[in-house]
């Protein structure tokens, strides 16, 4: 039975503590109920958005990850299991996900955004999250976002350093003001730690929250730079490009 608030019993008592936040309390909670999140990539960051996403009662998630669960990945892809190598990874995520709360509804697809299919699934949520480790498909999300005027979060990490931005459409920069052109010598493998995906992924997840419940405090028009060797934060306020081929008005 569901309330006249939106919430049954067991979510009430599921979602309790976090209801006892002044900040979110029960109406940020039906806000979170009512939206829908699409993550692309659920890896080491993404993998812990849709985590912390799923256990904060997030209503929808649709998860986007091409592939098979490797040996490889399991020092930091927290939806993977052992017994799920060789399987996709969306299996296993779905699997975790549900264990986790059945209450959220999960749409998986097992490939990785691409020209074709990247409209249709942007157009299907609410808020996105961009954490591809491949600068095409983070510009081509960023670009599909802004067309569609979606709130954006785009995190991603490398070693001990990490960085999330904020992007609303119309208002802020995008990630092409930063990043006008694919970085050069950027390569698919690099130094990753659990610890330090999971840190940038509950960040990104906490900004993810906060939109859906429109809460004050996110990181709209800044870079957020973590040094997490040095536990170093540093904020930089990023302005919009007039010349930005995705997002400027001229």
């Amino acid at each position: 039975m569901v309330d006249s608030q939106g919430l049954t019993p067991e979510e009430r008592q599921r979602y309790e503590w976090q209801m006892w936040s002044p900040q979110l309390g029960e109406s940020g909670q039906r806000s979170l109920k009512e939206k829908s999140v699409f993550i692309s990539r659920i890896g080491g960051v993404g993998g812990t958005v849709a985590l912390q996403l799923a256990a904060a009662g997030m209503g929808r998630l649709i998860l986007a990850h091409g592939g098979v669960v490797r040996l490889d990945d399991l020092n930091r892809q927290i939806l993977m299991t052992t017994a799920g190598i060789g399987q996709p990874r969306v299996n296993s995520a779905r699997e975790q996900l549900q264990a986790l709360n059945p209450n959220v509804e999960l749409k998986t697809i097992d490939e990785n955004i691409n020209e074709q299919n990247v409209a249709g699934l942007v157009e299907d949520c609410d808020i996105i999250v961009s954490a591809a480790p491949l600068f095409t498909e983070r510009l081509l999300l960023n670009r599909e976002a802004v067309r569609q005027r979606k709130p954006l979060v785009d995190c991603s990490m490398y070693d001990f350093e990490g960085r999330l931005l904020t992007v609303i459409p119309g208002e802020t920069a995008c990630l092409a003001c930063i990043y006008p052109e694919l970085p050069p010598h950027w390569k698919r493998e690099f130094p990753v730690l659990g610890a330090v995906a999971s840190t940038i992924g509950s960040l990104a997840a906490l900004e993810v929250i906060k939109l859906a419940a429109n809460l004050n405090g996110t990181l709209a028009g800044q870079l957020l730079l973590c040094n997490l060797n040095e536990m170093q934060f540093r904020k930089i306020a990023i302005p919009r490009r007039s010349d930005c081929s995705v997002c400027s008005t001229g």
